[in-house]
């Protein structure tokens, strides 16, 4: 692989005097392989440069692939100023998170309304296709492609792409599950989904990895969707990566203070025994990952073959159902008003034996549950459901409701069968993205192409 980083900088473009070295570009990175597959990892504000690039230089004709991890603003800025969107001889496939309410053409669209752009989305010249994807593995040319679901208050995906041996993972936007993760040192993470991030890097050559934050930083932007370095680099010494790109640079660190995280960086994974090589993405910076085994070229057939090699939400949401379980009014209004929007069927339940009662009768796809609860509190819910006779029952997800965020808390809730939990206070776009989530991994019967 060829990566070349295009954008590094997150939330909002930074150009200027104090941004030179690391760039003032959102997010975009390019990677090509051996056999010339073409893929563009978002399209932020650095995707105007790359375009200008691929254009003068690249064969005609242009086929390429973007996979979005999510349609922020940052990251799908540069997508009207791509100029290979405007020749007629490119072709691209577009790839995004689906399940989002709205398709992924009526999203990249919307950012080009006549009230913000002179230009449509119908006006383009290229051959565009578009993907929803949800979690699951697909094929692009010679690279084998990993989605998976990360932590922020947007549904975002994190892409592993392997070929040759080598392997490449592009974990931006997320932020630990635990709190008590951001500073975990070589202690194992106790929340689940931490550990099947650290999985998820597995000895990667490569991770581009958010690192917005400092540990010091972080405790005001809890929820905000994004890492701290030193959370980057536990995971990286964790996961066994041989190199950690620190990325998502945030918008009022100047390029010294970028210098200082890598110089921290590194000091931290010493101490952890780690021989992770680190440094901070910068704009122009070019890394080279040499294929280990030689792998066969896959032939990129019709769009409509290569859409069925890969996974997509399945059932509309509308169709699933989700219990909300909680004794406190304020708390299921609050839950209710937040996924109303999704279009999900709502039950609600204020006591553990109705909440029982309620999923024997009406088999939720989801149950939201509240871990202190009249009757049976929510570990005794979860016991009951995971001694279900009811495979749907007893492996439908639950996600506990608690303002107790102490390690052997959330140990506690884990082993009576927990799936996930949200932690008080909580905010809207976190609940959304998190159900929308669980959701969608449940849901995975088809493709949803255009």
């Amino acid at each position: 692989m060829r990566i070349r980083f295009w954008g590094t900088r997150g939330s909002l473009p930074k150009p200027g005097k104090t941004t030179l070295r690391y760039g003032g570009n959102t997010s975009c990175v390019e990677l090509r392989t051996g056999a010339g597959t073409l893929i563009v990892l978002d399209c932020g504000t650095g995707a105007h440069e790359l375009g200008q690039a691929l254009l003068d230089s690249g064969p005609s004709p242009l086929r390429g692939h973007l996979l979005i991890s999510h349609t922020h603003w940052d990251h799908i800025q540069g997508f009207p100023f791509f100029a290979p969107l405007f020749a007629r001889d490119t072709e691209w496939d577009i790839y995004a998170p689906g399940g989002l309410g709205r398709r992924l053409e009526a999203t990249l669209a919307g950012q080009m309304e006549y009230t913000y752009f002179p230009v449509t989305l119908e006006q383009l010249d290229a051959t565009v296709r578009y993907h929803d994807l949800v979690e699951g593995a697909f094929d692009i040319g010679d690279v084998r492609v990993v989605a998976r679901f990360l932590n922020h208050p947007a549904l975002t995906l994190g892409y592993r792409l392997e070929v040759g041996g080598t392997s490449l993972v592009y974990a931006v936007d997320h932020e630990p599950h635990s709190v008590h993760h951001a500073d975990a040192g070589n202690q194992a993470p106790v929340h689940q989904e931490d550990r099947r991030h650290i999985e998820f890097c597995a000895g990667a050559d490569l991770v581009i990895h958010d690192a917005t934050y400092t540990l010091a930083e972080y405790p005001k932007r809890v929820g905000w969707g994004h890492s701290p370095v030193e959370y980057a680099v536990d995971v990286a010494a964790a996961a066994g990566v041989r190199r950690l790109a620190l990325f998502h640079h945030a918008m009022t660190r100047d390029d010294d203070a970028v210098d200082r995280l890598v110089v921290e960086g590194r000091a931290r994974a010493a101490a952890r025994g780690s021989s992770v090589e680190i440094f901070a993405a910068a704009e122009g910076q070019v890394v080279e990952l040499p294929e280990r085994v030689r792998r066969p070229a896959a032939v990129e057939g019709r769009s409509d073959d290569t859409a069925r090699r890969f996974p997509a939400s399945g059932a509309p949401l509308g169709t699933k159902t989700v219990l909300i379980v909680d004794d406190a009014p304020d708390i299921v209004s609050l839950l209710i008003g937040a996924l109303q929007a999704e279009g999900v069927r709502l039950l609600s339940a204020a006591d553990g034996d109705s909440a029982l009662r309620i999923a024997r009768a009406e088999r939720p796809d989801l149950i939201l549950l509240d871990w202190i609860l009249p009757e049976r509190n929510g570990l005794e819910v979860c016991q009951a459901l995971r001694a279900e006779t009811d495979t749907k029952l007893r492996d439908v997800p639950v996600v506990l409701i608690t303002a107790n965020t102490e390690p052997e808390h959330i140990a506690a809730g884990f082993r009576a069968g927990a799936t996930d939990y949200l932690t008080k206070p909580f905010k809207v776009a976190h609940v959304r993205s998190r159900v929308r989530g669980w959701l969608l991994r449940t849901s995975t019967t088809g493709p949803h192409d255009r």
